[in-house]
């Protein structure tokens, strides 16, 4: 019963999050952020770190401030997302991925056709290993989508102005780790037959060394898996 009650208080707080977007209009988004981020502390040019959750099917952007501390300032409804839980593999899958990415000044497209968008970086050097083609995977506008994670123009001007104004003031590159769920052991288990269950148990020290210290841990390629700092 606890644990049906906790559910339908997630589903709730997500369609609160999703009706508050989608509502907004691109210009409301752009003219309110300033008072947005400084209702909460923060203001444009901080440190940016994005978590996306695929199941729960929204993006979560956190920032860092002035006492060098990480917080959420917002959670974002996905507007779609193509394929199922579980990583790309190959070109033309129209599978979303999962992972963990890096943006730099050079991935983002202010002249997207979706608005605005940038490029995730897949493949990494992870999906490298394995052999996993694919192009162009992005976080964009509009509600379309054919692998990438759309979010809808609001939303992702939002999301962009961040991450750009981030880079411009010194964030070499901003991580982005993208998973197929939130990772709780509850929701661990209830995939342990998934193929994907070994990928997934990497995926989670990530997640579980932010979730533990608001570190956003460093993580690179050891024997085709991801190592995790920490």
């Amino acid at each position: 019963m606890k644990l049906l009650l906790v559910l339908v208080a997630a589903v709730v707080a997500g369609y609160a999050v999703y009706w508050q977007f989608n509502r907004m209009t691109l210009e409301e988004a752009q003219r309110t952020l300033p008072q947005r981020l400084a209702a909460k502390g923060f203001s444009e040019g901080q440190p940016v770190f994005l978590r996306i959750f695929k199941q729960e099917a929204v993006l979560e952007v956190w920032m860092r401030d002035d006492k060098a501390s990480w917080r959420k300032f917002q959670t974002y409804p996905i507007c779609r997302f193509s394929g199922a839980l579980g990583p790309k593999l190959k070109e033309g899958d129209r599978q979303a991925p999962e992972g963990f990415y890096q943006v730099a000044s050079e991935q983002l497209n202010p002249n997207s056709r979706h608005h605005l968008s940038f490029n995730l970086g897949f493949p990494n050097s992870f999906d490298r290993a394995h052999g996993r083609t694919g192009s162009y995977l992005m976080v964009h506008g509009g509600c379309s989508s054919i692998g990438c994670y759309a979010m809808t123009d609001p939303s992702v001007d939002d999301i962009y102005r961040l991450v750009a104004a981030a880079l411009r003031k010194g964030q070499t590159q901003v991580d982005v780790h993208a998973f197929p769920f939130r990772m709780t052991d509850i929701n661990m288990a209830r995939h342990a037959q998934s193929r994907w269950i070994g990928f997934w148990r990497d995926l989670k020290s990530g997640y579980d060394r932010f979730e533990r210290e608001r570190v956003v841990p460093a993580v690179t390629v050891v024997d085709r898996r991801y190592a995790v700092e920490g």
